[in-house]
């Protein structure tokens, strides 16, 4: 069941909906059925290595300040 972005013609009120197969979606403002369906980005998690922390300047404790610089 895919959600998807929504502009209503009548009052230009944006919304995103989750849509069960044909079911005819509704301005949740206005209650108009004129709407435009807008694109919409949708994000994605390749697991385990999305959250790893990227390494810091010295690559060991990570201070900001460079190789060194945390003794």
């Amino acid at each position: 069941m895919p959600v998807y972005e929504y502009k209503c013609k009548r009052c230009d009120h944006r919304f995103e909906e989750l849509v069960f197969g044909d079911e005819k979606i509704a301005c949740p403002k206005c209650s108009k059925f004129e709407l435009e369906q807008q694109f919409s980005v949708f994000g994605t998690s390749s697991g385990a290595a999305s959250e790893a922390v990227p390494p810091g300047s010295c690559g060991s404790c990570g201070d900001p300040r460079g190789p060194g610089s945390c003794r």
